[in-house]
């Protein structure tokens, strides 16, 4: 699949090249030939709220402060009208501190984890449906149009899956133009990037879709609602708590997307079907590792 020239709709792109984020090893492939590979790296990123540390996570390591502002944001434990005074990231140590003016309470959600499916161990702290009840999601709609336009341009952008695999992307969008672009070995922690540059940037949740690799489960589904985001769509498949909280908030939930399919599972009411799907491109069965962008799983 030819990589896109155009990033100019991109505010954020990941950045294949940047040299702590992969590196080579050698190797053998299956007739004993010797290889070099491109393989991710994995570091661990200790948060801190205030003077409380929450959680050590395996990171890539890029954008420490937006994956520690948007890992809070989602755990529920910065409330709306926070007031971020500093953030301090130290490479050496491998911590990031988040300061709030007013003393925050995360001490009951400490005691109280749960482990989710998301690949690289992926935590929620206190009642995972905590605050979904006051959700209320705008009826934004979406073009057909738009998420064929989407596809086509995310699958093409260069990325660290496309150089070295192993890792999950999450893209906010807006309209048919993606804006920012993160990955991680966590498909979770992509999500929490996209959530910590969204409350670092002030921007608005209402007109965003977030385009998203791997499974659609229950926790992916309860952090794009949290955020705000009224649709949230994948190439992957469905868990079906994701799909039944997904009925109960009204997101919009798109998965199998792939070429000219998609399945939608949860708020049709959002679809403006405006595009023909014959008249789309469709991609073959199987494709080669260098065509199939993201990872499925």
């Amino acid at each position: 699949m030819a990589q896109l020239d155009d990033l100019s709709d991109y505010i954020i792109t990941p950045d294949p090249t940047a040299p702590r984020l992969t590196r080579s090893v050698v190797g053998t492939d299956q007739t004993g030939a010797p290889v070099t590979a491109q393989v991710v790296e994995e570091r661990p990123l200790t948060i801190f709220l205030n003077r409380q540390e929450i959680v050590t996570a395996m990171t890539i390591g890029d954008y420490p402060a937006y994956l520690a502002l948007g890992f809070l944001k989602n755990q529920g434990m910065l409330a709306d009208n926070e007031t971020i005074t500093g953030i301090d990231y130290d490479e050496e140590l491998e911590t990031v501190v988040v300061r709030t003016l007013s003393q925050t309470t995360y001490e009951e959600k400490l005691q109280k984890k749960t482990r989710t499916s998301g690949c690289a161990v992926g935590t929620v702290f206190g009642d995972m449906m905590e605050g979904l009840s006051d959700v209320t999601l705008p009826d934004t709609p979406i073009k057909t149009s738009h998420l064929y336009a989407l596809a086509a341009k995310i699958n093409r952008t260069p990325s660290l899956y496309l150089e070295a695999g192993a890792i999950h992307g999450t893209v906010l969008c807006q309209g048919s133009r993606p804006l920012v672009y993160m990955e991680d070995v966590g498909r979770h922690n992509a999500v929490d990037k996209v959530a910590g540059w969204m409350l670092s940037e002030n921007v608005t949740a209402a007109d965003k879709m977030l385009y998203t690799t791997g499974r659609l489960t229950s926790e992916m589904v309860i952090k794009t609602a949290l955020m705000g985001i009224p649709v949230l769509a994948s190439r992957s498949g469905f868990t079906a708590w994701g799909v039944e909280i997904a009925q109960q908030v009204g997101l919009t939930l798109i998965g199998r997307m792939k070429g000219q399919r998609f399945t939608c599972l949860a708020g049709e009411h959002r679809l403006i079907r405006d595009a023909d799907p014959e008249q789309i491109q469709d991609e073959p069965e199987k494709a080669a590792r260098k065509g199939a962008t993201w990872p499925t799983g």
